[in-house]
C-alpha cells in the first residue's frame, strides 16, 4: 500500500511539474514588429562599365621627309603655334640641287633629240608615200623617231622627281595646329628607307580631345555610339571630364594575361579588347596628349524617372510574422506593399529599366508613396533579460567577457567561472 501511495505521489509531482513548465516557462515574449519604409521619388537609374584609355587629339599628323640629308635649318620648336603651309624647316639643298640640274641636262639632251628624230620621220613618210625612199630607210626613221620618244619622256619624268625631291627639302606644315613632338635638331642627318622618318607631330586643335579606351569583349556589346562618358585623370584627380562614344571600332586587339599559383606553375589567357573613342571637350586646356584616363562609360542612363528600392519589390509579408495585420493582397508579377495603420495592402506595377539598387516605375504607384521595403523584429526588454537569466552557466559568454579590462585585478573569464561553479554548488 505504501508502495502505491508512493508511485501515486511521484506521478502527481512529475505532472505538476510538467503544468508549471508548460504555464510559466514554455510562453515565451515574442517582442515587437516594424516596418521599414522609403518613399517613391524621381531621380536617375543608370548602368556602366570601366575602361582604360589613352588621351590623344582629335586630328594628330605626323610630318616626315621623303629624302635623305642633313636638316639645315628648323624655325619651330615645342608647342610652337603654325599655320598651314608655314616653313617649319629645310633640308640641305646642295646635292638636290645637283640632281635637278643633271636631270635638265638629261631632259634637254633627250628633247633635242627628239625633236630632230621627229622631223626627220616626218619627211620621210611624205617621200615614202611617193616612194621616193626605200622602205629600208623609212622603217629606219620610224626606229630612231619611236626611241627619242621614249628617252625624252624618261628624261621628262626624271627631271619631274628631282624637282619634287627638291621641294620636299622644304617642310611646311600641312594643317593650323601646334607642334607637339620635334624628333630631329639642325645638322642631324634623316635617311629615307622603306619608312618615311618622322621629323614632327603637329596636333590641329587641342581644345577637343579624344580618349581611345580599351573596352573588354564581356562588356562591348552594351556600348553604343552617343553614350555619356565620365573619365578622370591622374592629374587632376579631383576633376571629373564628360565625353562622348563617338566611335566603337570592330578591330580588336589580344593580349596575353598570366596567372600564377601557389605551386609556381602559371597558367595564361588571351584577354580581347576593343577601342572605344571618346570625344572630350577641352576648353581649359587641362587634358595633354598621352595623359591616361579612367572612363565610366555609361550604358543606361535615364534622368528623373519614377523609381523605388529594388528590395521593395521583393517584400512579401510572412502571415505568421505579421499577426494582428490585415494583408490585402494582388496577383501580379511585380508588386510593391504599402502600411495604412493595422493593413498591408499590395499594388500591381509596371517596372521598367533597374540598375539593382533602385527600379524604374512606369505605372501603377504616385509619386512620394511610403513602401515597405523589410519588416524588422524588436526584441523587448522583457525579452531581453529573460534570455539573459534563462543564460546556462556553462554556456560560453559573449566575446567581450573574455578580454581584460584595463586596471582590473583578476581575468573576467576566471570571474565568470568562479560564478558559475557557485551557482552549481547552490543548484545542488
Amino acid at each position: 500500500m505504501k508502495n502505491k501511495k508512493l508511485i501515486y505521489g511521484i506521478i502527481i509531482a512529475i505532472i505538476i511539474i510538467i503544468a508549471c513548465i508548460c504555464l510559466f516557462g514554455g510562453k515565451k515574449s515574442v517582442g515587437t514588429i516594424s516596418f521599414a519604409t522609403e518613399k517613391t521619388n524621381r531621380g536617375n537609374i543608370s548602368n556602366f562599365i570601366t575602361a582604360t584609355g589613352t588621351i590623344e587629339p582629335v586630328t594628330e599628323v605626323e610630318v616626315g621627309t621623303q629624302v635623305s640629308g642633313i636638316i639645315d635649318k628648323i624655325y619651330v620648336d615645342y608647342n610652337s603655334i603654325v599655320k598651314k603651309g608655314e616653313l617649319i624647316a629645310e633640308m640641305d639643298k646642295v646635292t638636290l640641287q645637283s640632281e635637278l640640274q643633271s636631270a635638265k641636262a638629261s631632259y634637254d639632251g633627250a628633247k633635242a633629240d627628239f625633236d630632230y628624230q621627229k622631223k626627220l620621220y616626218d619627211r620621210n613618210t611624205r617621200l615614202h608615200d611617193k616612194q621616193l625612199i626605200s622602205e629600208t630607210d623609212y622603217e629606219s626613221s620610224q626606229y630612231n623617231y619611236e626611241l627619242a620618244k621614249s628617252q625624252f619622256e624618261s628624261s621628262r619624268a626624271a627631271l619631274a622627281k628631282a624637282q619634287r625631291n627638291l621641294s620636299y627639302a622644304t617642310i611646311t606644315s600641312p594643317i593650323d595646329g601646334i607642334v607637339t613632338s620635334k624628333s630631329v635638331e639642325e645638322g642631324q642627318t634623316v635617311a629615307s628607307g622603306f619608312e618615311t622618318p618622322t621629323l614632327f607631330t603637329i596636333a590641329a586643335d587641342l581644345t577637343k580631345m579624344r580618349v581611345i579606351a580599351d573596352v573588354d569583349e564581356a562588356d562591348i556589346a552594351n556600348v553604343k555610339e552617343g553614350a555619356k562618358v565620365n573619365f578622370t585623370v591622374d592629374a587632376y584627380p579631383d576633376d571629373i571630364f564628360e565625353g562622348t562614344v563617338q566611335q566603337v571600332r570592330l578591330g580588336s586587339t589580344n593580349s596575353s594575361s598570366s596567372s600564377s599559383s601557389s605551386s609556381s606553375s602559371g597558367s595564361s589567357s588571351t584577354v580581347v579588347t576593343y577601342e572605344v573613342v571618346i570625344t572630350a571637350d577641352n576648353s581649359e586646356m587641362k587634358l595633354k596628349p598621352r595623359l591616361t584616363a579612367n572612363a565610366t562609360i555609361y550604358t543606361l542612363n535615364k534622368d528623373n524617372v519614377l523609381r523605388v528600392p529594388t528590395k521593395a519589390l521583393r517584400f512579401t509579408p510572412n502571415k505568421n510574422i505579421v499577426k494582428g495585420y490585415n494583408i490585402k493582397d494582388v496577383n501580379a508579377a511585380h508588386k510593391v506593399w504599402t502600411l495604412d495603420g493595422k493593413t498591408l495592402t499590395a499594388h500591381a506595377v509596371q517596372i521598367g529599366t533597374t540598375d539593382g539598387t533602385n527600379t524604374e516605375i512606369l505605372n501603377g504607384m504616385d509619386e512620394n508613396t511610403p513602401v515597405v521595403t523589410e519588416i524588422k523584429i524588436n526584441q523587448t526588454e522583457e525579452m531581453a533579460k529573460k534570455d539573459d537569466s534563462e543564460r546556462s552557466p556553462f554556456q560560453m559568454g559573449p566575446p567581450d567577457r573574455n578580454k581584460k579590462k584595463n586596471g582590473a585585478t583578476g581575468n573576467d573569464s576566471t570571474n565568470e567561472t568562479n560564478r558559475n561553479v557557485d551557482n552549481n554548488q547552490r543548484a545542488k
